[in-house]
C-alpha cells in the first residue's frame, strides 16, 4: 500500500482537486483507493457528498480510540462512495479542536500510522488531503506518507506558502532523522498571464530538483466536476486538466516514456 500526502501551508492551491483527480485516474486503472480528508474544513468530504457539520465518526473518531487499533474498528469509520475502487475516510468540523483536545497525549502523531496499518491489505493507494496549517493532522500525514505532493498555484503569494511548507518539511525530517521525497506541482497555470509565467520560472530556478517538469493548467471543467461531485476523469476524460493529471500520475509512477512526453510539453 502506497501512501501519498497532498499538502501545502496555503489554501486554494488545488490540494483537493489533485487528490480527487489522481484518485479517479488510479481507480479507473483498477487500483483500490482510500481518500483521507485531513482538513477540518472538509472540502474533500463535501466534494464526495458528505456534510462535515453533521458527520459522526470518520477520521476524528480514530484520534479518540483507546488501546490497540483493530481493523474492524477502523473500517467502521470509512464510507463508500459512488465510484468503484474509491472509499473515503471523511472529516468532521470537530477535527478543528484536535490539537487542543490531544494536548500532550503520547502517540498523537502516529494515529494515521497505527490505523492505516490495519488496512494495508484493503487498498493499493491512500491519498491524504491535508489541512493548510501545521498541526497534529499534518504531522500525522507527513509521518506516514511515502511521497509528499505539494500543489502550488503559479502566483507569487503562493510561493511564500511553498517556502513555509518546505521549511516545515525540513524541520520534521531533521527532528525524525528521516528523508521524505516530495514533488512540487505547479497548478492553476495560465500561460496568457505574465504573473503565472513568472511564478513558474521562480519554481524552476529554486525547486528544480523536486519540481514536476510540467503544469496543471487552469480548466473550468474542474469546477463542473466538483459541482457534480465526481472526478473529472470520469466526467471529461479528454479535458486538458485531466490529461495533465494523467501525465503527473505517469511521472509519479515512474513510467519513463510518459516522463519524456511531459518534459517535451514545456
Amino acid at each position: 500500500m502506497k501512501i501519498w500526502s497532498i499538502a501545502n501551508q496555503k489554501g486554494g492551491v488545488g490540494k483537493t482537486t489533485t487528490t480527487v483527480s489522481l484518485a479517479g485516474l488510479l481507480s479507473q486503472s483498477g487500483y483500490r483507493c482510500l481518500l483521507v480528508d485531513g482538513d477540518p474544513h472538509g472540502s474533500l468530504s463535501v466534494y464526495l457528498g458528505n456534510d462535515p457539520d453533521t458527520l459522526e465518526g470518520g477520521l476524528y473518531q480514530l484520534f479518540h480510540m483507546e488501546g490497540e487499533y483493530l481493523k474492524h474498528d477502523v473500517q467502521q469509520q470509512i464510507l463508500s462512495t459512488d465510484f468503484e475502487n474509491i472509499d473515503l475516510l471523511p472529516a468532521s468540523t470537530a477535527m478543528a479542536a484536535l490539537d487542543r483536545q490531544m494536548g500532550t497525549k503520547p502517540g498523537k502523531g502516529l494515529v494515521f500510522t497505527k490505523s492505516l496499518k490495519c488496512l494495508e491489505d484493503n487498498y493499493d493507494y491512500v491519498l491524504i488531503d491535508c489541512p493548510p496549517q501545521l498541526g497534529i493532522l499534518m504531522v500525522n500525514a507527513l509521518a506516514i506518507c511515502n511521497q509528499l505532493l505539494i500543489p502550488v498555484q503559479t502566483e507569487f503569494l503562493a510561493l511564500k506558502g511553498l517556502e513555509r511548507m518546505v521549511h516545515t518539511l525540513h524541520m520534521i525530517m531533521q527532528s525524525r532523522n528521516t528523508v521524505l521525497n516530495y514533488t512540487v506541482i505547479p497548478t492553476l497555470f495560465d500561460r496568457r498571464t505574465k504573473a503565472s509565467r513568472g511564478a513558474l520560472e521562480v519554481l524552476q530556478e529554486q525547486y528544480q530538483d523536486n519540481l514536476w517538469p510540467s503544469v496543471i493548467p487552469v480548466d473550468t471543467q474542474f469546477r463542473e466536476a466538483s459541482l457534480r461531485g465526481m472526478p473529472l476523469s470520469m466526467l471529461a476524460p479528454k479535458s486538458r486538466g485531466i490529461v495533465a493529471y494523467q501525465n503527473l500520475l505517469s511521472y509519479l509512477l515512474g513510467e519513463p516514456e510518459q516522463v519524456e512526453k511531459v518534459v517535451a510539453q514545456l
